[in-house]
């Protein structure tokens, strides 16, 4: 008998599961909205509670001064010694005009600061010259006294006539008006050198006063750099006959520079003196921070100094946020290191925690100082001395 296999009956057919779940659905839009909601309330704690207070604008812009240099007295351009976009240092040669008429004006004024002290010399000498003259006059008059009473006694006597006495009587007379003439000429001599040298007599000083001004002249001939700084706006033409108070070129002191942020009114209660501000520039991305202060705050909304202020008091009248520039001074190292350019735009936060600061400006200071001119300049001081010296 032969054993049979008989096959296993099949399984039955298990029904589809449905594509999507609705529980499953429902469960995670669920988690997903409690996420959503625990993150909100995180950021609010974090943004409103926990946070350190802010203020932020993005309507700030660098700022920088930009120094003029101008022609002080007209000439023609010479030579050119920097443009556009070069560095410069104080001091540095900018531009030379044509100084063959100012070289005439000081040589000019050599030779009257030499007539003068010559001709001081000269004062001098006729003081004692009158002097001479008046103890001449008083001998004089002296010894017509004499002839005068000795011939009086002779006419008592009768030895001599009328006559000769009357000329004896003139001829003091004539006497006396010559000493007061002299003593005329002495002191009106001695007034042009009374209390005074020949180094600081008035006519000398006057002369003294002419050779400056023709050596300030001349040290304008020769345009230098006041400050440190990058040249910019540079107008003159090599051969350019310029005017005094043309305008010839700008520097600009790159590390120097300055952000102008203007805040809101409404943004303003908080902002104090000395608050510690962050900046970040277009130019460089968020990832490059600059660090500063605020150094001041401004006397009034851009409005305020317009060329044409708001007139609100006439026609329609709508209500506008005005907004404050606040001076936010930058770390110069950062600056040095990462240079920006006046007029780029930035993001500004100043962290506005510290109250303790006061919301007007602090004290003005001397932000510059200026070039010594001709009228101080050694060389100068020195060639006067040697000219008096040889001419004295």
């Amino acid at each position: 008998m032969t054993d049979t296999q008989t096959d296993p009956a099949p399984a039955p057919a298990t029904p589809p599961v449905p594509a999507g779940n609705p529980q499953a659905r429902k469960r995670a839009l669920t988690i997903l909205g409690v996420v959503v909601v625990i993150g909100a309330i995180v950021w609010a704690v974090f943004h409103f509670l926990l946070a350190a207070p802010e203020q932020e604008t993005d309507d700030a812009y660098v700022a920088g001064d930009v120094v003029a240099i101008t022609a002080r007295d007209p000439g023609q351009v010479t030579a050119i010694h920097a443009d556009n976009t070069q560095v410069v240092k104080a001091g540095q040669p900018l531009i030379d005009l044509d100084a063959a008429t100012a070289d005439v004006g000081v040589a000019s004024a050599e030779a009257e600061l030499a007539r003068a002290v010559r001709s001081t010399r000269s004062d001098f000498s006729k003081v004692n010259e009158t002097g001479a003259a008046v103890v001449q006059a008083e001998a004089e008059l002296a010894r017509a006294r004499n002839d005068l009473a000795r011939r009086r006694g002779a006419a008592a006597e009768g030895a001599i006539s009328g006559e000769e006495l009357s000329h004896a009587a003139d001829q003091v007379k004539v006497a006396a008006a010559t000493l007061q003439l002299a003593r005329s000429q002495q002191a009106q001599s001695r007034s042009g050198v009374a209390g005074t040298t020949v180094s600081n007599n008035p006519a000398v000083l006057a002369a003294i006063a002419a050779y400056r001004r023709a050596a300030i002249t001349r040290s304008h001939m020769h345009v230098v750099a006041p400050i440190d700084g990058v040249v910019a706006q540079r107008t003159v033409q090599l051969g350019q006959q310029v005017s005094a108070g043309m305008p010839l070129m700008a520097v600009v002191p790159l590390d120097r520079v300055w952000v102008d942020a203007n805040f809101r009114e409404t943004q303003l209660r908080d902002l104090r003196i000395g608050q510690p501000a962050t900046v970040t520039a277009d130019m460089y991305g968020d990832d490059l921070v600059y660090h500063g202060r605020v150094v001041g705050l401004g006397a009034g909304s851009g409005n305020a100094f317009a060329l044409l202020p708001p007139q609100n008091a006439s026609g329609n009248w709508i209500k506008i946020t005005q907004r404050v520039p606040v001076r936010i001074a930058l770390d110069k190292g950062e600056l040095r290191r990462n240079p920006l350019r006046v007029g780029l735009s930035v993001n500004t936060i100043v962290d506005t925690a510290d109250k303790s600061g006061t919301m007007v400006g602090r004290p003005a200071v001397a932000a510059y100082k200026g070039l010594a001119t001709g009228a101080g300049d050694a060389a100068v001081e020195a060639k006067i001395r040697q000219i008096i010296a040889a001419n004295r």
